[in-house]
């Protein structure tokens, strides 16, 4: 028996759950503020952060520090890398599930 083989595009680091709706989040607007971006997906700072931590190290994300009011922010955007991984990993899935847009 063969053992099946993921097509092209897939990619597992971006498929984790929180990653894909982290990326799905990102893809449509320029850039997010990390606290917009948590309280969008209903998770704690550290759990972002670490899931973060895994695309910036794949180089699928930018992120920007910045000061408003006083206050220390980042936000974050996906890179040109990170967009392509993102769209690619999508087409993988229409392609797993026999499905096209």
């Amino acid at each position: 028996m063969s053992t099946p083989t993921e097509p092209q595009g897939f990619d597992a680091l971006i498929h984790a759950p929180i990653r894909l709706r982290i990326c799905a989040s990102l893809a449509p607007v320029q850039w997010a503020e990390f606290a917009q971006l948590r309280d969008l997906l209903g998770i704690t700072d550290s759990v972002l952060s670490k899931h973060l931590r895994q695309l910036d190290a794949a180089g699928y994300l930018r992120a920007e520090r910045f000061s408003r009011a006083g206050r220390s922010r980042t936000r974050l955007s996906l890179s040109a890398a990170g967009r392509a991984a993102y769209v690619g990993h999508l087409a993988a899935l229409r392609e797993i599930t026999g499905t096209t847009r």
